[in-house]
């Protein structure tokens, strides 16, 4: 059933981009329909109910959240963040890094596990530092190439990635939602580029890199 419920959280998260409130309810339904699927099979192995589910989730927000439903005092996001993980520790993780899933997406997970480790406070303080280590990463990249070595450049090619996060989190951009916004403008443009190829009666495959390259600039440009 993992694929079924992936596949329903994928399709929550398209009808929230494309902004349409009448399948984004639709797609809420039908992840509803995983979590309670998932919970009735439980229910049956004597495991645990969908009611345990809710008193589980609503006993877990009471107790992060003593700001909301208790005395605790805390006066931004950062210290709030900072808290959260502090209390996460007292429930038993052995590790700041512990909660991120192994099977996150890559963009998500290095994101999370920097997140993480900033609470705690292995953190650059200036932005700067961080452009200045993608830029390091850049030219790390660049030897590799040289070298012509695909598992050097493999692991660098992972470093400079992992420094592009750590930037977008500085600069507070979601690394997934960037990646995926630019993967659907560049299916938006070449639906467009062979769209105009069709127009004209052309089959891009027997169309020059140049004549598509002119044709992308356009689209590009409009």
């Amino acid at each position: 059933m993992k694929p079924y419920l992936l596949e329903e959280t994928y399709e929550v998260l398209e009808a929230i981009d494309e902004g349409d409130e009448d399948r984004l309810m639709e797609e809420l339904g039908d992840l509803l329909l995983q979590i309670v699927f998932h919970s009735r099979i439980a229910e049956e192995k004597g495991s645990f109910s969908m009611n345990g589910v809710i008193q589980t989730i609503q006993a877990k927000l009471i107790r992060r959240h003593p700001h909301v439903f208790g005395d605790v005092k805390i006066h931004s996001s950062q210290e709030q963040l900072k808290h959260w993980e502090r209390l996460k520790q007292e429930e038993g993780k052995t590790s700041a890094l512990d909660g991120v899933p192994k099977s996150a997406p890559a963009l998500l997970k290095a994101y999370r596990v920097q997140q993480k480790a900033a609470a705690v406070g292995f953190d650059w303080e200036k932005t700067e530092q961080v452009w200045e280590k993608v830029q390091e990463e850049i030219t790390e990249f660049g030897e590799a190439l040289d070298q012509g070595s695909r598992e050097k450049m493999e692991d660098e090619f992972g470093d400079l990635m992992f420094a592009l996060v750590n930037l977008s989190r500085f600069l507070q951009i979601n690394p997934e939602e960037a990646a995926r916004r630019a993967v659907d403008k560049f299916i938006r443009r070449f639906k467009k580029l062979e769209k105009v190829f069709q127009d004209q009666g052309k089959d891009l495959h027997q169309s020059s890199l140049e004549e598509m390259d002119a044709v992308w600039n356009r689209i590009k440009h409009q």
